[in-house]
């Protein structure tokens, strides 16, 4: 915008605020002031874009809001589309009726299928959408040398994206230990992110003491993995920023309630980390944690802020975050401050949704990197075999990936090696121990890795998705090797997705063929196949209380605590090597 017009538009918001006829006037509001933790009884002035007053207005359109409360718009400062399933299109119209107006994303997942061509895939189909979507560049392709991706970003690849539009700094930086042994390629990114003047996020779960000290020394001024209040208050004694997740694998708000207080909420803010669209269908986004907060005891304008202006302050998005003059007119219009229900939501000033449904003027998807076949022809491996998967050798002992409900985390558990028949030799269904498989997708490696689960539930059959943590290959979990390698098989087939196999026989599919990772489907159309699949590994016995597809995912993501599956083999990830599965 020249000059010229951008004084003209100054002009006009002015002399808007100064009492002329606006725009756009939102009459008797409550207005929720972040600032200062209270509600305004006002009338909100908006003039092209901007809210330019709070008090007694007239507009040229004028809507009376008959007493309810106005927010600022929601921001959810860590978020990877991908996990959702969904296109970026269909995830703005899953999620904006909810009050969400604004996500920072770190594309780590496609871009460790796809490289660059991810990220610009990414960046191509999120602008001009009706929600501001901003990326921080992922430090983690590939999360470690534990793995194999589709790709590596080393920071030459990622340096000349900070002069593009949305991109606010440096994703994740999941290496946490190789942060603090200083190697080169990742002081190198940080480097880079910090003198471009961006954040450096961080991915550090139960990093504390001189750990703590030198990660952070580093210049990460985040994290989001904090699963107790005590890890999370030291985190927040050294300066970090502690973004509370509530997803749909990691449900952190409950632990983490003690952070709603005022000596440390000024430096917390809400997540979701990832999402399925069964959850932002029926529960919402960012708008369902400040609910749960709220009934969970802590102060609702303590939770709007966190779920607005810390986001926005911590990011440097300084017109955003507020229902205040000069701020942008993203706001949720919701019902009151306890039951929290999203009545209406604007978008720079413009009616983007009612009542729960999306107001369909403007909404597009680009059809740009649809059929390219660096995005949706992603899966290089051979068809899968069941001696690709067996497990020859013999033992006393193995060791077993041990879940815990609710969290990422896992933990190592010895059991006596076991030969049951009618399963894969190591599966134990007395003990809850079933068989998981790895298998390379990216570069036709033929690699599999090859462990077992205990507390997954299922009792029968097999799952397999190319939904992955972070390299995304294709991992399967089953009780008999043909079952696994069936839909192992049919996920392939359908260049990724999920599958659920049993006695030979596909019992249900998802085909995700952007990048193995989504679709272009609705979110209710997925949900549907979704819940169809879920039911599906219920009834082979997988628990209510565990997402049978977001919980393998996590499965191969050498990261977080204590032992992981990868293509490589079984991974310690406090020695950060490949251990021995089966041994004497």
């Amino acid at each position: 915008m020249a000059d010229r017009e951008k004084r003209e538009r100054l002009k006009r918001q002015i002399e808007a605020a100064a009492g002329a006829q606006a725009e756009l006037v939102l009459k008797n509001a409550r207005v929720v002031n972040v600032f200062t933790d209270e509600t305004e009884e006002a009338d909100i002035a908006i003039e092209d874009g901007y809210i330019v007053g709070i008090g007694r207005y007239t507009g040229r359109t004028q809507i009376d809001l008959s007493g309810r409360y106005v927010c600022p718009g929601f921001i959810d400062g860590h978020i990877h589309l991908e996990s959702s399933m969904i296109s970026p299109v269909e995830f703005a119209r899953a999620v904006v009726p909810h009050g969400t107006t604004a996500v920072v994303a770190d594309p780590h997942e496609i871009a460790n299928v796809a490289g660059l061509d991810g990220l610009e895939y990414m960046l191509n189909q999120t602008g001009g959408l009706p929600l501001d979507v901003y990326f921080v560049l992922p430090s983690c392709v590939p999360a470690t040398g534990l793995d194999e991706s589709g790709a590596v970003l080393g920071s030459d690849d990622l340096k000349p994206y900070y002069g593009r539009d949305r991109i606010l700094g440096l994703a994740e930086v999941m290496n946490a230990y190789g942060t603090i042994r200083g190697e080169e390629g990742i002081l190198d990114k940080i480097l880079d992110a910090k003198e471009n003047g961006g954040v450096v996020d961080g991915h550090a779960p139960g990093l504390a003491g001189s750990g703590l000290n030198a990660y952070i020394t580093a210049g990460v001024r985040s994290d989001h993995e904090c699963s107790t209040a005590s890890e999370a208050i030291e985190k927040l004694r050294r300066g970090q920023w502690i973004m509370i997740r509530e997803g749909t694998a990691a449900k952190n708000l409950s632990a983490l309630l003690p952070l709603f207080e005022p000596g440390y909420c000024r430096h917390c803010m809400l997540v979701t980390d990832d999402k399925h669209p069964e959850d932002l269908i029926h529960k919402g986004h960012i708008d369902y944690i400040i609910r749960e907060a709220i009934r969970l005891g802590a102060d609702p304008f303590c939770a709007i802020r966190m779920g607005s202006l810390h986001a926005a302050q911590y990011f440097g998005l300084d017109d955003m975050g507020a229902a205040a003059p000069g701020y942008r007119a993203n706001l949720a219009v919701v019902s009151d401050l306890k039951n929290f229900e999203v009545h209406m939501v604007l978008k720079d000033g413009r009616i983007v949704a009612r009542d729960g449904r999306m107001e369909e003027s403007g909404l597009r998807l680009r059809p740009d990197g649809w059929e390219d076949e660096r995005i949706c022809h992603t899966f290089h491996m051979k068809e899968a075999k069941p001696e690709d998967i067996r497990v020859r050798e013999n033992g006393k002992f193995q060791r077993v990936i041990g879940l815990t409900p609710g969290e990422l985390l896992t933990r190592e558990l010895i059991v006596p090696w076991s030969v049951t028949e009618g399963t894969a030799p190591g599966v134990n269904m007395e003990r809850g121990i079933i068989k998981a498989a790895v298998f390379e997708r990216h570069r036709a490696t033929g690699h599999v890795g090859i462990g077992y689960l205990y507390g997954y539930g299922l009792r029968k059959g097999a799952v397999a998705s190319s939904i992955g943590h972070d390299s995304h290959n294709l991992i399967a979990a089953g009780t008999t090797d043909e079952d696994i390698v069936l839909a192992a098989n049919t996920v392939r087939k359908n260049q990724g997705g999920l599958a659920v196999c049993a006695d030979g026989k596909v019992l249900g599919e998802l085909a995700l063929p952007i990048a193995g990772l989504m679709c272009g489907e609705s979110a209710e159309a997925v949900e549907a196949r979704l819940n169809e699949l879920k039911r599906r590994a219920r009834e082979l016995g997988v628990p209510e209380g565990i997402d049978p597809f977001m919980t393998l995912a996590f499965i191969s993501l050498p990261v977080i605590p204590e032992l992981r599956l990868t293509t490589l083999g079984l991974i310690d990830t406090a020695s950060m090597q490949v251990v021995r599965t089966v041994f004497q």
